[in-house]
């Protein structure tokens, strides 16, 4: 499996634990908002690197001394059926996984689950959960990966690994209601985070122009799910 790039350190991706980053190409959604724009096509560009992962085990393994963990995103990384032979050498190695996921393919993730290949899932909800209202938030989106994603939820609401919802809260698409709707449909979770929408380097040119919402805004938005998800918080304000 080819990956689009590697972060050597981090200690944001992986809450409490120094993580590197392996970044995938491609994804099935094309969200106006998203910060990731060049890695939607699973085509890489001309001057792009195509990393293996024979390339990113060597790295880990001089590394394993400076790290605890391993975060996969991307991109959409459960689009890549060598995905679970990849985190299963990395286990090997002896870090801890988190993988990043818009929650369009259960199979693949039961399957990493039930075989205690994760140790962290980050899934993003990108709106209420009503099939209009979701494609709005990402553009592109088909009746089975709605329900893929549904069932994703119901999965990880119930799964053993570390799980945190998360939505990126953009005024053009969000109302402290639909925040509200959001929490309420995974009541109860371990962790919901809100995540400030930054418009500098959006996909869609019109959403570079949003103004985002004002942090205390995210905050009053976060004291209303913490009727439904005790443990909501706010990040990038």
């Amino acid at each position: 499996m080819k990956y689009a790039a590697i972060l050597k350190q981090s200690l944001v991706d992986y809450p409490e634990e120094i993580a590197a980053v392996l970044f995938t190409r491609g994804c099935n959604f094309m969200c106006p908002y998203c910060q990731n724009g060049h890695l939607i096509s699973k085509k890489r560009d001309r001057d792009d690197i195509d990393l293996d992962i024979s390339d990113a085990l060597v790295m880990l393994k001089e590394r394993r001394v400076f790290l605890d963990a391993l975060v996969i995103t991307g991109g959409e990384p459960t689009l890549h059926p060598d995905l679970a032979a990849d985190i299963a050498a990395i286990k090997e190695l002896g870090y801890l996984v988190k993988l990043d996921t818009n929650g369009t393919n259960p199979l693949m993730l039961g399957d990493l689950l039930e075989r205690k290949l994760l140790d962290y899932v980050a899934m993003d909800i990108k709106a209420p959960l009503e099939y209009e209202r979701y494609r709005e938030a990402c553009f592109r989106l088909s009746s089975r990966e709605f329900f893929n994603i549904r069932q994703s939820i119901y999965l990880l609401m119930n799964a053993s690994a570390t799980v945190e919802f998360r939505t990126t809260v953009v005024p053009e698409l969000h109302t402290y209601a639909d925040i509200l709707e959001i929490a309420k449909y995974i009541e109860g979770a371990a962790l919901y985070t809100l995540q400030q929408f930054n418009p500098e380097d959006a996909l869609h040119a019109d959403f570079r122009k949003i103004i985002p919402y004002k942090p205390d805004e995210l905050r009053h938005m976060a004291d209303g799910c913490r009727q439904y998800v005790n443990n909501t918080k706010v990040v990038n304000i």
